[in-house]
């Protein structure tokens, strides 16, 4: 169900705000996790001269634009990745507010795809999914199913549960036929994270898009030169896509199993 928003015109405003707040600090989980450095002391800092970065040039998405792209201090430059992070977080909130209307199933997804953003940009950039994502966004899932009572918290137990066993025998499969480790542990406490949204049916079809899209994408720089791919990319892309439009796609295919 859409938001009405001629009938509520702040609603999507104040959906984007806060995703670029919070997109502002998915920068920071970015940037810090991989380090194992605390993602609240000390506060901001330029990541060339490392001098203070005041609130008023920490504000999202217009500090940025309004210093140029370059630290105050020093002038150095600051990567357009702090401002695209908060730009597409902030769509991210939006859209879900625009599409759910605004319900906890919108925060649900918002924050389900908040998550996935930071486990893509993560895994992209140092291969590691960290667990603040993966565990963080278990716990965060559950706590949410509780908006459809014990039925939706046994929905997402039983999809954490498939999505943790089911990589996990991919892992231990992998390993046993190729000699080597073929899949992360971040992959794997990912799954459940994502079964905790999903279920355990989305859970599947997740995989299934992934390795799809991980193969479309693999293959080719794969036969351009050798390269290593982190696979959580395309779980990512595969959950937010099973979120939006899982149960279109599960329900389209078994009326197709069926009626064939």
């Amino acid at each position: 169900m859409r938001c009405n928003v001629l009938v509520e015109p702040f609603v999507l405003p104040f959906a984007a705000a806060l995703g670029a707040i919070l997109g502002s600090f998915l920068n920071v989980l970015i940037l810090r996790l991989p380090k194992d450095e605390s993602v609240v002391f000390p506060g901001s800092k330029c990541p060339h001269c490392e001098a203070p970065i005041a609130w008023y040039d920490n504000i999202p998405l217009i500090s940025w634009l309004v210093l140029g792209g370059k630290c105050r201090s020093c002038k150095a430059g600051i990567s357009i990745q702090y401002p695209l992070i908060e730009l597409v977080v902030a769509a991210i909130w939006a859209l879900a507010v625009w599409h759910y209307g605004a319900t906890l199933t919108a925060v649900t997804g918002a924050l389900f795809g908040t998550i996935l953003l930071g486990i893509a940009v993560t895994d992209a950039r140092h291969y590691l999914i960290p667990d603040e994502f993966s565990l963080g966004g278990l716990v965060i899932g559950m706590l949410l199913s509780l908006r459809g009572g014990w039925d939706g918290l046994i929905f997402a137990v039983i999809g954490a549960a498939v999505g943790f066993v089911l990589l996990l025998a991919v892992a231990y499969l992998g390993e046993k036929v190729f000699g080597k480790e073929a899949m992360g542990g971040g992959d794997i406490k990912m799954m459940a994270m994502v079964g905790a949204f999903v279920g355990w049916q989305g859970v599947l079809l997740t995989i299934f898009l992934g390795a799809l899209l991980g193969t479309l994408v693999f293959v080719p720089l794969q036969l351009k030169k050798k390269m290593l791919v982190p696979f959580g990319i395309f779980l990512a892309a595969a959950a937010a896509i099973v979120f939006v439009v899982g149960e279109a796609i599960i329900s389209w295919y078994w009326g197709f199993v069926v009626g064939g």
